[in-house]
């Protein structure tokens, strides 16, 4: 009798573990029938699909919008009962009587005493799955945030982090909140160290296999991860839901290894590590992502070249997908990865960082960055994403960067210093005069330093009220009329938006300049003081975004102090030529 017992439960494991059908025509949401018995394919652990039981309830029309329909199961098998539809079950497919009917996609309620999923339509799928392009195109929607409606809403894939401390993952999981995405430092990674987004031999997916979605791959990975609900040919759908609703993407389809699943009543996930890259995704969309098998999709290389004061260095190298929200969040993780998340001495004091931005030979940005140590690059997360933010993007041309590098420099001491005085000899000076500025601070440790500076006075200046600044240059900048974000309109091309940048005024030390006060006409973000009346309406009835009028200053004479110092303050004098 025990042999017997024992062969029987071979036989459901071995039923069970058999590969879900494929060339049956799928079922048709007009031939569906409530108390149907049907069966699920997805990953519990490993590789390998395995098939649980499910009874149909019947569908909800138009539940999702015009036309979309949602099949609504319940979840008879013992395994699933207990904790519901899963986090990373997302595409898992529905056959019924060996007919696709549709993929596991929605979660309804959370603690109802009897579970049940909704599931996406076929013909929804296959929607999806016919607006793959033969040519992929840049990936610039807008993520979607929140959840659809609170009585069923999409297993929202969760995207697990490789290579970030968990302590970096909490300080970017409000940015990563805000760009709609649910993130847990708890996943993993089998890429080798590379970098790059070329495909690899990896298994070839099957119905009911996990795989991943991936916005980043190499030394950090950043993937979603769900389960496949057909593949015919070269051509793959998953999810059976939006992974960020994005629409036309060019995102990594990688391999995936579920490790366990984790139950809880608020929402179950599994666990996994995310492979190698095996496809493209380029369609994101209500009712599933899809794409195809072969080579990876283009992505922005990004190299972080860390040097401490002791011992070797070493370099992060990944890939990062082209978007211009998640791009700078997912690449300022990569570096505050290299800075806070190692066990390298002598950046406390403080760093410097050096970024390139390369979009070509000829068109690239170069910048640098004073850090007083690690709590002070985190002070300024935010204000650094927004740089970045705006150094990558490209309102022009659907051009992103090919690569970006960083390297990280440990300073031999705190660069924050504190200005105490500034003084002028005089504020009134005929033409020729010399007039004296003295400017003392004391450094991090209280140590009092000076520097005394003659400034000119031109006669071309005679008779004018001007005004001595001390500001650092993103204050400057913003004084002489410069805008902190450069709107599209005021530019009409590529290389001048890369020149405007360039234009930036350093980011450390402080800026000494006599300025004069005027309506400035500009542009293209070149301004021009006090031009005639008639000009300007001309100019602006023909285009009013290209051409702007702000009250700003005018600098006469500029110089740059204290480089490789952080100063935060900001002092305006007067000075009155004499005629």
């Amino acid at each position: 009798m025990r042999k017997l017992s024992t062969l029987l439960l071979l036989a459901v494991s071995l039923v069970t573990r058999a590969a879900p059908p494929v060339d049956a025509p799928p079922l048709p949401l007009a031939e569906l029938k409530a108390g149907s018995k049907g069966q699920v394919w997805t990953v519990f652990r490993g590789t390998e699909p395995e098939a649980f039981d499910v009874i149909v309830t019947g569908v909800l029309q138009n539940a999702l919008g015009p036309g979309k329909s949602l099949i609504v199961c319940e979840l008879t098998d013992p395994r699933v009962q207990s904790m519901g539809a899963v986090a990373g079950m997302s595409g898992s497919p529905l056959y019924i009587e060996g007919r696709m009917a549709g993929a596991l996609s929605y979660q309804i309620q959370r603690f109802e005493t009897v579970r049940h999923a909704g599931f996406t339509p076929v013909a929804d799928l296959d929607d999806v799955k016919a607006r793959l392009a033969p040519g992929l195109a840049s990936t610039t929607g807008s993520p979607r945030v929140g959840p659809l409606d609170p009585a069923y809403e999409p297993l929202q894939p969760v995207f697990s982090l490789g290579g970030l401390s968990p302590a970096v993952a909490d300080l970017f999981a409000p940015h990563f909140r805000t760009l709609g995405l649910s993130v847990t430092a708890l996943g993993g990674s089998l890429q080798s160290a590379t970098g790059g987004a070329a495909a690899t031999a990896g298994p070839r997916p099957v119905p009911g296999g996990a795989v991943a979605v991936a916005l980043t791959t190499g030394d950090i990975t950043l993937a979603g991860t769900g389960t496949v609900s057909s593949v015919q040919g070269e051509r793959v759908t998953a999810f059976g839901h939006p992974l960020l609703g994005l629409g036309e993407v060019e995102l990594p389809m990688c391999s995936a290894e579920i490790l366990t699943i984790l139950p809880s009543q608020m929402q179950s996930m599994k666990i996994s590590n995310t492979g190698t890259v095996i496809g493209t995704i380029s369609q994101d969309r209500l009712s599933a992502v899809s794409g195809v098998l072969g080579a990876g999709p283009r992505m922005i290389d990004v190299t972080i070249r860390v040097r401490p004061v002791k011992g070797p260095g070493r370099d992060l190298n990944f890939a990062v997908l082209r978007h211009p929200q998640l791009t700078p969040t997912i690449t300022a993780a990569g570096l505050t990865q290299a800075i806070l998340g190692s066990n390298d001495h002598g950046f406390s004091q403080g760093f410097r960082v050096r970024s390139e931005i390369i979009f070509s030979a000829t068109d690239q940005l170069r910048y640098s960055t004073v850090h007083a140590g690690p709590q002070g690059f985190m002070q300024g997360l935010v204000e650094f994403i927004a740089g970045l933010s705006s150094n990558l993007q490209n309102p022009y041309e659907r051009t992103f960067p090919a690569k970006v590098s960083f390297t990280v420099e440990p300073l031999a001491e705190n660069p924050t210093v504190v200005i105490e005085q500034f003084r002028l000899s005089r504020s009134q000076a005929a033409p020729g005069e010399r007039v004296q500025a003295t400017v003392s601070w004391r450094n991090w440790q209280g140590a009092a330093e000076r520097e005394v500076i003659d400034l000119p006075v031109d006669p071309a200046w005679s008779g004018r009220q001007l005004e001595v600044v001390l500001a650092p240059g993103r204050v400057l900048d913003e004084l002489t009329g410069r805008p902190r974000l450069i709107a599209a309109a005021e530019l009409r091309s590529f290389e001048a938006y890369l020149a405007a940048l360039r234009d930036d005024r350093p980011a450390d030390g402080v800026c000494l300049a006599i300025v004069q006060r005027s309506a400035l006409f500009s542009d293209q973000t070149a301004g021009t003081p006090e031009i005639p009346g008639s000009i300007e309406r001309i100019a602006r009835g023909a285009d009013d975004a290209r051409y702007r009028r702000r009250d700003a200053v005018v600098p006469l004479w500029e110089r740059h102090l204290l480089p490789g110092r952080l100063v935060n303050t900001v002092i305006r004098r007067p000075l009155t030529v004499l005629e």
